[in-house]
């Protein structure tokens, strides 16, 4: 490993903090809102809290489709920021949504047209299929709104424009929590809609969302975001590159949704008190990975805009530091998790057998987090650096001939508990952190796009004794 003594480290903390604070407070706040649905929820049940949960699969399925673009797209507008190519930027992020609104569209027919078979997919509890039926059938028309935000949400991040979805953010959540009160119990003369309830509120509070970003937008006259006529003057060659940095990470992220759904389907044929804790699980596990998200987002901007600008040394002293502040901060936040845990999982509706698994699964995650988000920081940083393929190709593998093998074996086979179950859902953890790590000190994955990173890689490589 090489360092340098004269390591900017006052620098390089306030820009962390800069750019993660607001993610991390943005999907903290959006993490905190779906707690407080939950809450409100089960009052209605643990059925009804267990079908909104499942229904949150068939969105994150949506989300792992689309996130490969904005992985992908997010690579470039770091580092042509960093090279100040606007119309690089202007260019991929037309691209960027493009391609995302297309999954947006498939996913917002399936749960306006079939919702019954998404359903069906899930769980065999037909109380459950029901209520999840109606909750899909107005959740839909939320996706395309959510694409939109996210898209301009991850350009405006990676130009350093943070607070702007941060605000935006904070109105959701607002507008999500008022309008789900008003729905879900039919207050103030609204109808009590119960979950189609909460599906409104999340549709409302998606446009409460957009219309925040583009006031900012236009007030603060920001550019790219609006600048339609060029979002779409591709040509064949710069397709091409874009399409060969996404398609790893596109490979990545829907293989790897649909190994999680066909996890969260064994998860899903559990008991009914299994199926509530673990959809209360996930809301709580949206807690660690908002703090992840603001190192995310930080290892792309202050990486991949290095490496966009061709110091390729600085890029590369910062990704090793980003990575092991990650795993300390998500390791605390687990340990606040675990002190606070006894009234969070009753307040959200877990009791007696529904609450012993809540805790167990807590605990379990508690541990592995700190090496999960480690692995995940570190394949964004790859990514923000133009490797998209090296930590895909290792999640992807680790996934399908060691996770699921073992998760599927042990239900199916061997019927070991449920808490065993999800334990063996982290299996693969330490040894793809371990061989991450060895990716990492090789300074093998920085791979410029912009051509003033091309220029100086050759130099960086014969430094580190990159081949």
């Amino acid at each position: 490993m090489k360092t340098k003594t004269n390591f900017d480290w006052p620098f390089f903390l306030k820009h962390i903090a800069i750019i993660a604070v607001p993610v991390a407070l943005q999907n903290l706040l959006t993490t905190t809102g779906s707690m407080v649905d939950t809450m409100m929820l089960a009052s209605l049940g643990e059925k009804t809290v267990g079908a909104v949960g499942l229904c949150a699969q068939f969105s994150s399925l949506m989300f792992a489709g689309y996130w490969g673009f904005v992985g992908g797209g997010m690579l470039f507008f770091a580092q042509y920021w960093g090279a100040g190519d606007e119309e690089g930027i202007t260019r991929s992020y037309g691209l960027t949504l493009s391609f995302m609104m297309a999954v947006g569209i498939l996913f917002a027919g399936l749960a306006l047209a079939a919702p019954e078979f998404v359903m069906a997919i899930y769980t065999d509890k037909e109380e459950i299929r029901r209520i999840g039926v109606t909750y899909l059938r107005v959740v839909g028309f939320a996706y395309p709104l959510q694409i939109v935000a996210m898209a301009m949400s991850a350009l405006l991040r990676s130009i350093e424009q943070v607070k702007v979805p941060l605000y935006g953010g904070i109105a959701s959540v607002i507008a999500n929590c008022t309008f789900n009160y008003l729905l879900i119990f039919g207050k103030l003369g609204f109808p009590r809609m119960g979950a189609a309830g909460a599906a409104l509120g999340t549709v409302l509070a998606g446009v409460v969302n957009l219309a925040v970003i583009l006031f900012f937008v236009l007030k603060r006259r920001l550019p790219f975001v609006l600048a339609v006529g060029r979002h779409f003057r591709w040509d064949r060659p710069f397709v091409g590159r874009y399409l060969q940095k996404c398609f790893p990470i596109l490979c990545n992220e829907v293989l790897i949704g649909v190994g999680n759904m066909m996890i969260n389907i064994v998860l899903g044929h559990q008991s009914e008190q299994a199926i509530a804790a673990v959809a209360v699980f996930r809301t709580l596990e949206g807690l660690v990975i908002a703090f992840f998200s603001g190192f995310s987002n930080a290892a792309t901007v202050l990486v991949g805009k290095e490496v966009g600008a061709g110091r390729h040394e600085v890029a590369y002293q910062r990704a090793w530091r980003l990575i092991y502040l990650c795993s300390g901060l998500i390791g605390t936040a687990c340990l606040v998790i675990i002190g606070i845990h006894n009234p969070l999982l009753h307040a959200m509706g877990l009791h007696d057998e529904s609450y012993r698994i809540g805790t167990g699964m807590l605990l379990i995650y508690s541990v592995a987090a700190v090496l999960r988000m480690g692995n995940w920081a570190q394949n964004d940083t790859y990514r923000s650096a133009g490797d998209a393929a090296f930590g895909s190709v290792m999640e992807i593998t680790f996934m399908y001939l060691m996770v699921l093998p073992c998760v599927y074996a042990a239900n199916f086979g061997f019927h070991a508990p449920f808490l065993l179950v999800f334990a063996l859902c982290y299996v693969d953890e330490p040894v793809r952190y371990f061989i991450m790590q060895r990716h990492m000190y090789s300074a093998k994955w920085i791979k410029p796009v912009s051509e003033e990173g091309q220029a100086t890689i050759g130099a960086f490589r014969r430094e580190h004794g990159v081949k």
